[in-house]
């Protein structure tokens, strides 16, 4: 397995181009931030910018704990990878992550100042500083378990470049806001989740009246358990599949927090005198 190196500051817009650099390289998969990443999927591994402080997330895209090391290299091994390009901030970086790996020596380094104009840099670097924004070389279907009360949203790549077609799978990328990027914490409370439960699934056509919602958060989003009264003649099945899709898509929409799953169980129907 060949190994190459992408190579800029933090902020630069690396993860940002490194689809398109590596496609122009002949890379088959891609290291960045802690991720495994190959045609537009996660291999392996979990998110840098997950962790809560700068050390942190630093140490995590280094590997420096023995075991998740020891996973990584598992999962290049079983890829049949060709080509792997390291991301990293520095060429010590790059050299650290691939020895800890166990990868073949870096055979060349491309430099974030050969692919982009100091305007582009620039750009990239007031977006990391003055938003918190990092981006993910990966669609945002594929992170979103791991990323559950953060705010992402999707990020369309355009190719401008004519000798290099990018497929549809692999234009797609996240932005993500990180913790260590801003002061303070971010926590939404369980009261405004239920608040936004009762609220959109009382204005399904054929709920009388929500009676309880109960949330119950884990590592990779909520579980949310939903109580009601229907009307008589109502669809039941309809009625709840819809009250399902509102509350899920909502309380994504406003919170950021990921749905894993909304059950509903009806408990009564409200008959007219």
């Amino acid at each position: 397995m060949r190994t190459i190196a992408f190579v800029g500051p933090s902020g630069s817009g690396k993860s940002y181009r490194s689809i398109m650099v590596s496609q122009q390289y002949g890379a088959d998969a891609i290291i960045d931030d802690g991720l495994l990443i190959s045609h537009g999927k996660v291999i392996a591994g979990t998110s840098a910018k997950r962790e809560a402080t700068r050390i942190a997330s630093v140490k995590h895209a280094l590997f420096m704990k023995d075991e998740y090391a020891a996973e990584m290299i598992r999962a290049i091994r079983h890829s049949s990878i060709k080509c792997l390009m390291i991301l990293g901030t520095s060429d010590e970086m790059v050299h650290k992550i691939a020895k800890r790996l166990k990868a073949e020596p870096i055979e060349h380094i491309i430099r974030i100042e050969d692919i982009a104009t100091p305007e582009e840099i620039q750009m990239a670097h007031n977006m990391r500083n003055n938003q918190g924004k990092h981006v993910i070389p990966v669609p945002t279907f594929e992170i979103k378990k791991d990323f559950s009360g953060y705010f992402l949203h999707p990020l369309r790549l355009f190719q401008k470049n004519k000798n290099t077609e990018i497929d549809s799978a692999e234009a797609d990328k996240s932005i993500v806001r990180p913790t260590f990027s801003y002061m303070g914490d971010y926590i939404i409370s369980d009261n405004a989740l239920k608040s936004i439960a009762v609220h959109e699934g009382s204005k399904i056509k054929g709920i009388h009246r929500i009676t309880y919602v109960n949330i119950r958060k884990t590592g990779h989003g909520a579980h949310i358990d939903i109580e009601c009264i229907v009307n008589y003649g109502a669809d039941i099945e309809r009625v709840c599949t819809a009250v399902q899709l509102a509350v899920k898509r909502n309380i994504e929409k406003f919170t950021s927090v990921n749905v894993r799953r909304v059950h509903i169980l009806v408990k009564g129907l409200n008959i007219p005198r």
